[in-house]
């Protein structure tokens, strides 16, 4: 797929790495969406990862991604935040006038074995590039650099699928049940996240999807099929 924010996962021709936040997010989550949407934050928005091609055995459609990149400030690439729902932010953007949608959102509670292993913030994303035809791609940022050759996993409810990762991210690992995925993400209370880093640290992260529902029907808004 595509650098993103860079989303760093977005477009192979698209970087949309390191934008400003419009509006600090974690603020935002106990407030309505027409109070933060104009607001500017000091931090930086969080980039889905730059996806890397799957195991081609795995993956049922691929979409390669130039490798990651250092994030750099994109002034015109800036997302700007539609509305807030629940936990969950929506965004838009358009680095090089190329249209661009995510849903963004914080675990609700993290856990790690060992306990108390330094790592980066984690996110989840739900983005959306229509001029790819690429809609509600899954991503996780997991704010750690993942164990080569390790799967994680992603679990609402009774389902379960298994994740790929490169570098820090996270992707689904069979293309064809994304769409399955998505649906049981919107009618599920929360998604575990699970994944080991590179010295074999496992982590266990719980994101609430109380909004995540009404924040992709928000950004479908601006980037239709």
């Amino acid at each position: 797929m595509s650098v993103r924010f860079g989303v760093a996962l977005l477009a192979a021709g698209a970087l949309l790495c390191g934008w400003s936040l419009i509006g600090d997010h974690s603020g935002a989550v106990a407030q309505s969406s027409n109070t933060k949407s104009s607001a500017k934050s000091s931090k930086a928005t969080p980039a889905p990862p730059a996806k890397q091609s799957a195991p081609k055995q795995n993956v049922a459609k691929q979409k390669g991604a130039p490798a990651k990149q250092e994030a750099k400030p994109v002034a015109s690439a800036e997302p700007t935040l539609v509305g807030q729902f629940g936990t969950w932010g929506a965004y838009t953007a358009s680095p090089g006038g190329k249209k661009v949608c995510f849903a963004l959102a914080k675990p609700s509670s993290q856990k790690s074995n060992p306990p108390n292993r330094p790592r980066d913030p984690a996110y989840a994303f739900v983005s959306s590039r229509p001029g790819e035809k690429v809609f509600n791609e899954v991503s996780i940022m997991i704010g750690y650099p993942l164990k080569p050759g390790s799967e994680g996993a992603l679990e609402i409810g009774s389902a379960k699928y298994a994740m790929y990762g490169q570098g820090d991210g996270l992707w689904i690992k069979n293309a064809a049940e994304e769409d399955a995925m998505v649906d049981a993400l919107r009618k599920g209370a929360d998604v575990t996240i699970k994944g080991v880093s590179v010295k074999g640290t496992q982590t266990t992260d719980v994101f609430s999807l109380k909004g995540l529902s009404q924040a992709l029907d928000r950004i479908a808004q601006d980037c239709r099929k």
